[in-house]
């Protein structure tokens, strides 16, 4: 499954991208992320839990997730990195944020290379990304 999903906020770009960069403030504007975690360690890591529901259907889902790339106030790729040994299906984020002549515009993909949720992971990301949207552009203005 790949999602993308963009918007464009009236701030600058380096705000936005704060809010992207770090996993940690997920919780706070997009809701199927209960909970992100920082990890001590040399690389940025998070424990990330995941939690949807559609209509009778719950998931949850457990991730730890490493900032794989990161291009200050540009860019930030979050990639799955599990450390228990196991074959674990891929996760991949990137955020991308660009200056525009009202601000910056935020282009995010989600790459979910998995069978678990299947069509529901899909419909349940593609409304929570709506509200979260809407969310992220109440905290930037």
């Amino acid at each position: 499954m790949d999602l993308v999903a963009s918007l464009d906020a009236p701030c600058a770009p380096d705000l936005l991208y704060r809010w992207v960069e770090d996993l940690g403030t997920y919780p706070q504007w997009l809701t199927i992320v209960t909970r992100a975690e920082r990890l001590s360690g040399e690389e940025p890591a998070w424990i990330v839990d995941l939690r949807g529901r559609l209509g009778p259907l719950a998931r949850s889902k457990r991730l730890r997730m490493v900032r794989t790339h990161a291009e200050p106030d540009a860019v930030a790729v979050f990639e799955r990195q599990e450390d228990d040994g196991r074959h674990h299906s891929p996760w991949v984020l990137r955020a991308e944020v660009t200056s525009t002549a009202d601000g910056s515009h935020l282009r995010m993909h989600l790459h979910y290379g998995g069978t678990f949720w299947g069509p529901v992971l899909e419909r349940l990301l593609r409304d929570e990304v709506e509200q979260g949207s809407r969310r992220l552009l109440d905290l930037v203005r």
